[in-house]
Order: structure tokens, then sequence, then C-alpha cells
């Protein structure tokens, strides 16, 4: 096979899994949506269904904390023809509210996913989350959101300055 089509076939593959990084912090349903495969599965753990189900379950959960952000570590993907095989490390930050006031909970671990290429186009098949450790700290976020003079702060939704970045229209400073 082709070396320089199996790198483009893994590229694409790594691409999938940022951008469902990407969706999950910007709570982009509409953009989680188009990564998976219609019939594609997820198991989380504490969610084992479709990806479709894992998505209508997320949403609500995410909607419950003040901010998240996906790191994705590196990423190990094996092309075999049109189905592909990945391990991508990953640690979350979730700045959440608690009983005791707000905490900062972070979670690392690893995604296995499946993906297959389906009519040219490569989507995620299967997803399941690999836990390796957790640990829960007060949230000391210092930055004045109230008032945030020349900083920009990430935002959920298609409101955040990636996407006005992403599609060439600069970055808003309100």
């Amino acid at each position: 096979m082709d070396r320089l089509a199996i790198v483009a076939d893994k590229l694409e593959c790594t691409e999938l899994v940022t951008r469902v990084a990407r969706a999950i912090d910007r709570c982009d349903a509409a953009l989680l949506k188009t990564l998976f495969h219609p019939d594609a599965t997820d198991d989380h753990g504490i969610f084992a269904g479709s990806a479709e189900e894992f998505i209508d379950w997320v949403m609500p959960v995410l909607a419950t904390m003040k901010r998240t952000q996906h790191i994705i570590g590196q990423v190990l993907i094996e092309v075999d023809g049109d189905h592909a095989a990945g391990e991508s490390y990953f640690i979350a930050h979730h700045a959440m509210s608690g009983p005791d006031g707000d905490v900062l909970m972070i979670a690392a671990g690893r995604y296995l996913d499946r993906f297959e290429r389906r009519d040219g186009c490569w989507k995620i098949f299967h997803r399941h989350a690999v836990y390796d450790w957790s640990s829960e700290t007060p949230l000391t976020d210092k930055y004045d959101r109230a008032e945030p003079g020349p900083m920009v702060f990430g935002m959920r939704g298609r409101d955040d300055a990636s996407y006005f970045h992403l599609a060439g229209r600069g970055v808003p400073t309100s």
C-alpha cells in the first residue's frame, strides 16, 4: 500500500479524535454527530449505547459543568484497508459546582477507537473510553470573567472565538 495514503488515512482518523474533543468542549452536538457513522457505538463506562444516544446523554451532562477542556496526547492509529484502530491518550478537565464549592475534576485515560472508511469518508464506528486515573481539587480559576478587559475567554457553542477564526473571520474581541 502507498505509504502516503496510509499517512493520509492516519491523519484523517487523528483529526476525528481532535474534532470530538472540540465538539465536546464547545458543546456542539451538531459537529459531534458528523464524526460518527450512523450505526456507531460508544462505551464510556457510565454510558454504553449508540453514538447518537451518547450525544443525547452527554450534552445535558456537560450543561451541568462550567467548562471542560479535553487535551489529546499521543495518538496511535493502525490502518488496515478501510478499517483502523486507534489509541489516543486524553486528560479531561471539568470545572464543576460541588457541594462544598467549585471543583476541578480531572480524568485521564485513553480512547480506544475503531474507524471505518465508507464511501471514501473516515468516521468513528466505535469508541471505548479506558480510565487510568482521576483527581479532584478546589477550582482556583482567577480570571475575572465578568470584566475580561482585552482577554478573550473560551465559550461553549458557536460563539467561541475558534469558530470565527477557523472560518477566516478573525477573533471577536467582545
